[in-house]
């Protein structure tokens, strides 16, 4: 019931929906054909080395909806009256996470159906294919528990320009747009070790694109990486998330 609440409110405002999709698709282009002429892919077309990077950095800002629709039912005190109700205290969260994994799983099929426009093809087969979705969906599923942890915590709407101020940078300090091999040694260094950069090396990999070469312990283990890191934030977030909504007027 919680999770056919939020895909009522999105098909009452078709708009925002468009919008949402529309955002990852025009990062996609501006960087394919307005940056893509300067830019080198290692050992191959950049726009084959950049679609997986862009698939998966649309995983990750995702977490702005997800922490904006929390903190806004939180504020509204839409959700003291869910906590009023004969129901289980993990429904409104889990719930709201569910309805936003269907909601990437439409964002990632507009990104895929536009990077088969501009000349992006995987090469690995259907199976290995399948699986680079399941990871990118895994990494948005770890960035939607922390959304909601973030959005019980600040309570604030208005808190997600804060929000945006980690996210942005998490997303372009990754090997999603170029390998980390062109940055200084320092900073490259922690572009590797960026969880996304684990799910961008690991759905390249998948996808037979290319991809970056490296010594780094996440380089030579990409797949492993990029199961580790989402496990990692949903076995801390989740709990955390449950405990907070259950605690929200203490």
């Amino acid at each position: 019931m919680m999770t056919r609440r939020d895909l009522m409110h999105w098909a009452n405002q078709p708009g925002l929906v468009v919008a949402g999709l529309l955002f990852p698709v025009m990062v996609m282009l501006m960087f394919g054909y307005l940056f893509g002429g300067a830019m080198s892919a290692p050992g191959g077309n950049y726009r084959e080395f950049l679609v997986p990077g862009v698939l998966a950095l649309s995983m990750v800002f995702g977490i702005e909806a997800t922490f904006t629709a929390i903190s806004t039912d939180v504020a509204r005190g839409v959700t003291d009256r869910f906590r009023s109700l004969p129901m289980a205290s993990s429904a409104v969260v889990v719930g709201r996470s569910a309805a936003d994994l269907l909601n990437a799983v439409l964002t990632l099929a507009a990104l895929v159906a536009a990077g088969l426009a501009i000349g992006w093809r995987w090469h690995g087969g259907l199976a290995a294919a399948f699986a680079a979705f399941g990871l990118l969906l895994l990494l948005r599923l770890a960035m939607l528990w922390m959304g909601i942890y973030l959005g019980l915590v600040l309570r604030s709407a208005e808190s997600v320009m804060a929000l945006q101020i980690l996210v942005w940078p998490l997303g372009f300090l990754s090997n999603a747009f170029v390998p980390p091999g062109t940055m200084p040694g320092w900073l490259g260094t922690a572009v590797e070790w960026n969880p996304l950069s684990a799910t961008v090396a690991a759905t390249r990999e998948l996808f037979g694109n290319p991809a970056w070469a490296g010594e780094s312990w996440p380089a030579q283990y990409p797949l492993l990486t990029a199961l580790l890191w989402p496990a990692l934030f949903i076995a801390v977030f989740a709990p955390l998330s449950i405990r907070r909504y259950r605690r929200l007027s203490r």
